[in-house]
This record gives structure tokens, sequence and C-alpha cells, in this order.
């Protein structure tokens, strides 16, 4: 059993590796460990150096061989035991091993049920039993280390295994097929081990090449002892087939197979990785199995080739040749590859800046022969702002949506690109649209509004060969055209700041004017609407609404809030809050349009309004709309010095005042929202009866 100490797998497995080694697995682990190295170095120096004389020959042949076999068996099983990563392998192993030490302890106590019994005898069905345990682990292994089963390494490991098996047909095998013979079943026994062993050797040949020739200290240490194995094998039965007495300087590397597997079973496993093609030995290994077969071709001169390994050493230099045309190809991908990534943004999959330079080259060429073409350059407004509102993956998702929908506005006629950072771009033919066609689809691909956000794009455009010679040239037009647009409308941005500073000191100063202007507001932009208002016109006149009352914040509370008629002086306060509105307005260049209409937001359609006294069209639409809609909402809110209208009553005053104090237009235009509505419900909340009334 395990030290109860030892580290559970859930530990042991942070970071896809485990600690593993003869103090992790317990004081039984560390006793194996010990007794495989120093058994196998004793029985060693016994058999090389004759340690302990022939005396000793039964301790170590019998018991410190068979006991070693053993060892590496319990190494096995108990690192099956110890953690779930290669669990399955191991296990497989362990017994594996364990078959192969039973029939070792059986051949001991019975010698003569192998070699005067027909075959199989029951130790042989106990040694076989290790090759398919051996394969499975192998297979395991490979399958938890490979992620990437590269065509190429599917080669280097056959050119490999072909390469071992002519070695061996030519030097190892026909001395053991020339002393078989006998029965069916003695040629099978005779034959079964050492193509066992070959099978096997080469399997773990082609294991190793699916790992790059990188196998790490597990499967490095597994592909040790096979070899161990089939080394010893090969050497007793070349030994036993020239007549030698089966007993061979390479017999110390049977135990030493079973120690090392079991070894290997606690070295620390690697996790499932993607090799990648390259590194020196790569085309080493290849190499060297292409020579190896290459030398037994050129041996064929000096002594007679078996008809096998000539064969299979042809197939080697046939595979290796494969390999060649393998490599060159992939490596041809690969330059393709890379050559297609420099030219593509990564992250959209548009092409890039240096895509670009070549794209318009061309098409200046193009241009010069009269084919139109523009360039047009794209900036995102809002970018720096969303990314820091919610983090650079969702930005990096929202440059990627904006991409794909600037290549479809691009369609056939041009070609898509990303600059870098929030910077796009499009080549584009001006055959099927115009520049300001392609400009406009290019912009609005670009933009997409959300819940607390909203992107656009400014757009710099130059009309190639007709406005430049060159693609600097280009560039450059295209640029300073872009930075142009983004500075007017990074100005229209800052008139939504000062807009929302402004109505934070309004709302400050008098708590009661920001739902008054936030309804009015609402009114203007139906009511505009309705009268074919639309765009940025029809938002400047929304803002004038917002803000047709901030010269209120001169005025003495003491006057705003008298419940009484006002006097003359008192009323010529309160009639110069429109000029107030307008300095202040005034004082920020965006906000012109703004300003103009707040100072004739109280004039009459007649004329006698304020501050100008401007009558009819001369009076701007924006502030006879403003008007109306501010005199609908004063008439129904209850005030200090009057009761509320009801909408009805409202609405008749409207009319009356129709051609007087309101332009007949905008009262007609005002009054259709409420087409239908006999009443409205009194008990709702105000918000809720303004929707009502202009839905």
């Amino acid at each position: 059993m395990l030290k109860s100490g030892a580290l559970p797998a859930s530990q042991t497995h942070a970071r896809g590796r485990v600690s593993l080694g003869p103090r992790e697995g317990g004081a039984l682990v560390r006793l194996l460990w010990g007794a495989g190295v120093l058994g196998t170095v004793a029985f060693g120096l016994h058999s090389l150096a004759g340690m302990g004389g022939h005396g000793a020959d039964a301790f170590f042949e019998d018991g410190v061989f068979n006991l070693l076999f053993f060892v590496g068996a319990a190494l096995c099983i108990a690192r099956a035991i110890h953690t779930e990563v290669d669990r399955g392998a191991w296990a497989i192993m362990g017994l594996g091993l364990a078959c192969w030490a039973s029939g070792e302890v059986l051949f001991a106590v019975d010698p003569a049920q192998v070699t005067g019994g027909g075959f199989p005898a029951p130790s042989d069905y106990l040694w076989l039993a290790f090759y398919p345990a051996a394969f499975v682990t192998i297979g395991l292994l490979i399958r938890a280390r490979v992620r990437n089963f590269f065509r190429s390494l599917w080669l280097d490991g056959i050119v490999g295994a072909l390469a071992i098996a002519a070695i061996s047909c030519q030097f190892v095998l026909p001395p053991i097929l020339a002393e078989t013979g006998g029965s069916v079943s003695s040629v099978v026994g005779d034959l079964i081990y050492p193509l066992g062993d070959l099978l096997l050797l080469g399997f773990v040949v082609a294991a190793l090449a699916l790992t790059g020739w990188r196998p790490g200290r597990v499967l490095g240490g597994v592909a040790l002892a096979i070899a161990f194995g089939a080394v010893a094998d090969f050497a007793s039965l070349y030994s036993s087939a020239t007549g030698g007495e089966g007993s061979t300087p390479f017999e110390t590397l049977w135990p030493a197979s079973a120690v090392v597997l079991g070894l290997a079973a606690w070295q620390p496993p690697s996790a499932s990785t993607s090799w990648r093609l390259q590194g020196l030995r790569l085309i080493l290994f290849p190499v060297g199995f292409s020579l190896a077969a290459l030398g037994l071709l050129l041996l064929r001169r000096a002594e007679p080739l078996h008809d096998d390994a000539y064969v299979l050493a042809l197939l080697t230099l046939v595979g290796a040749i494969v390999r060649m045309g393998l490599t060159l190809s992939e490596n041809i991908t690969l330059a393709d590859r890379s050559h297609r990534e420099a030219l593509t943004d990564a992250l959209t999959g548009l092409s890039n800046r240096r895509q670009l330079l070549d794209d318009l080259e061309e098409a200046l060429g193009l241009a010069a022969e009269g084919e139109p073409w523009a360039l047009l350059l794209f900036d995102l407004n809002g970018f720096k702002r969303y990314n820091d509102t919610f983090g650079h993956p969702v930005g990096d998702a929202l440059l990627s949506r904006l991409g794909a929908r600037l290549a479809e506005a691009a369609g056939q006629d041009g070609r898509a690109y990303r600059l870098g950072g929030d910077e796009f771009c499009l080549l584009s033919r001006l055959t099927s649209r115009s520049l300001e066609q392609v400009s406009a689809d290019g912009v609005a691909a670009l933009s997409e509004q959300g819940r607390g956000f909203g992107i656009t794009s400014a757009c710099g455009s130059v009309e190639l060969s007709r406005e430049c010679r060159n693609a600097s040239q280009a560039m450059q037009t295209a640029d300073r055209r872009l930075y142009a647009d983004k500075r007017s409308k990074r100005s229209s941005s800052d008139a939504d700041q000062l807009r929302d500073v402004l109505l934070a000191v309004i709302s400050e100063s008098r708590a009661d004017l920001p739902e008054h202007l936030r309804e009015v507001a609402e009114l203007a932009r139906s009511v505009g609407a309705r009268m074919g208002l639309a765009g940025e016109e029809l938002e400047t006149v929304v803002h004038g609404a917002e803000l047709h009352d901030v010269g209120k914040i001169a005025v003495p509370d003491a006057i705003l809030s008298k419940p009484a008629a006002l006097d003359a002086h008192e009323r010529a306060i309160v009639e110069r809050h429109c000029e107030v509105g307008e300095r202040i307005l005034a004082a920020a260049p965006a906000m012109g349009q703004v300003a103009n209409l707040v100072r004739a937001s109280h004039e009459r359609f007649d004329g006698a309004g304020y501050p100008d006294g401007q009558s009819g069209d001369d009076i701007p639409l924006g502030a006879r709309i403003i008007a109306v809609c501010d005199a609908y909402q004063a008439m129904t809110a209850d005030r200090p010095y009057s009761e509320a209208l009801s909408s009805q009553e409202a609405i008749a005053e409207l009319r009356r005042e129709s051609g007087g104090q309101f332009d007949p237009k905008v009262v007609d235009a005002f009054c259709a929202a409420f087409q239908g509505k006999e009443r409205l419900h009194q008990q709702a909340p105000r918000a809720a009866r303004l929707q009502e009334a202009l839905s």
C-alpha cells in the first residue's frame, strides 16, 4: 500500500504536470526503486564480471532475475494506483510485466515445458502477453501527449521502422531462420519472438517520430526499455542460432528493461502538446535512417544482400524521398500561410496596411488608365470610451463585427482593410457607386449604437489619379480629410458635453426646470419629425428645446416663483432670459445654432414677441416649434400663479392663438398628435400622458 501522506491526484495534477518520484510515492515506492536499481547493478556485475562466482548463479539467474521483473511490474501498478494521470497505460503495462515475470518463474520451476515440449508452453502464453500490453501502453501514452499528428512525422516513423526491419533482415534474422525447422508449432515458436520484437521496436520508433523526436522522460524511458528487451532477445536468439550457449553479455538487458519501465512510470508526465515542425532532429533522424538503408544497398557489392533486406532498404529510401517531397510541400504551405498572415489583420481577418500599400499601387495604375478608384480612410469615434467601459475583449469583438460589416459594405467593387487600432480603410472602384455612396456605406458599416454607448466613424476620401498621383500623396490627402471630418464631429461631441453640463447647472439652480425642459424636448422631437426635420437639423431643435430656459438661471427665484402677476420691471427681467441664454450658449462655437433658437424661442408669429420682435417665417422654424411645445407644457402644468389646464383646453388655446402667437403650420402638426384622443388619462404620470399623446 502507498503511504497515507501521499499527495492526492487533485493536488499533484495542477498545471498539467504531476510531481512524481520515489519521495512522492511513499516508502513502498522508494523501496522498490532502490531494489530495482541495486538489483540490476548486482545482476550486471554477476553476469558480466562473475561477481559471486558460479555458486551464485542460481541466486542471481533464478532469484534476482525474476524478482526484478516483479519490481518493474509493482512500480507500474503502484503508479496506476497513485494518480489518475495515465492510469490505464501503467495498469496495462504492470499487468504485462507481471505476466512476463510469472512466465520466468514457471520456466525456472520447470524448464522442460519450454525446452522439451511443443509450442506454445504455459510460459509462452505469459511471455507473449507482454507484447499487446506494450503496444496498448505506448498507444495510450502517445494519445495523451500528442495533439496533432502530422503526415511527415508519420512518414518518419514508417521510414525508421523500415530501416530497422531492413537491418534485422540482413544481419539478425537469417541465422535464426536457418536454424528454424521441424513442425509448424516449432517454426512459429522460433519466429514469433523476434518478429514480435521487430514489430514492437518499429512501433516505438513510429511513436518517437510522432513526438517530433522529443519523447520526454516517460516515453523516452519506455522506448529505452523496449530497445533493451529487443536487443537482449535478438542477441540471445542470434547466439543460439550461431552455436553459442545462449548466454550473452546482453542478458542483463532483460531485467534492466523491466526496471527501466518501472522507473519510467514514475517520471513526471508532460501535458498534451501541439508539436511544431522545426528543429534539427526532424532532419537528423530521417537522414540517419536513409543512410542506413543506403549503406545496406552499397553493401550488396561486397556480399550478397538478402532479398527481403534489399526490398526493405529500397522502401526506406522511397519513404525518405516521399518524406522530402512532403516536407517541401509543407514548407511551401507554411510560407504561403506566413505570407498571408503578414498581409492580414489577425483580429478582424481583413487585409492590413502592408497589403493596402500593394493594392493601392495597383489601383493607381488602373485609375490612370481611366477606371475610377477611390481610397477612403475611417477612424472610429467613441471607441476608446467603449473599450475602457466594457473591457478589451468586448472591444476586440466590436472591432471584429465592424470589420465584417465593412467587408460586406465593400462588396465586389472594393476591399476592406484594418490599419491598426480603430482605423479602417476601403479601396473601391467607382463604377456602380459614387464616392459619396461608398463613403456613406462605409460610415454606416462602422457605426453601432447600444445601451450606454454610441460608435460612429469619421471618413476621409480621395479619388485616385484625379486628385493624387502616387500612394504617399493619396494616403496623406485622405488622412488630412479624415482628421478634418473627425474634428468637426468632435465639435458635435463637445456640444453634447456642454449641453449635459448646462442641464446639470439648471437642475442644481431650479429643481422644477429639468422635467419641464425634458418634456418640451420630447414634444419638439415629435413635432419636428412630423414637419420633415431629420438628422442633425432635428437634433439642433431638440437641443434648443432642452436649453431654451437656460437663461432663467440669471432670474431671481422670487420673480420666477411669484404667485401674483409680474410688474413691468419684473417682466423685463424675465424677458431678458432669452438673451442671457443665447450669450451662455454662444460661448461655445459648436452651440451657435442652438443659441439662435434659444434667443428666438419667445418670439410671436405676429411680431409681438421678444426680444427682437421677429414675425412669420423670419423666426427660425425650430424656435417656432419650441414656442408651441413650451406653451402647451406650461398650460398643462401647475404654476404658482395659475392652475393646470386639461389637454383639450390647452389644445383649444393653441388653436385660438394660431396665426397670432403661434405658427399655424406648427400648431396643425402639434394637434395632429391628438387626433382621435377625446381625453387623456389625468391620473397617469405626466411622462406617460405625453407619450400617449404623441403616439
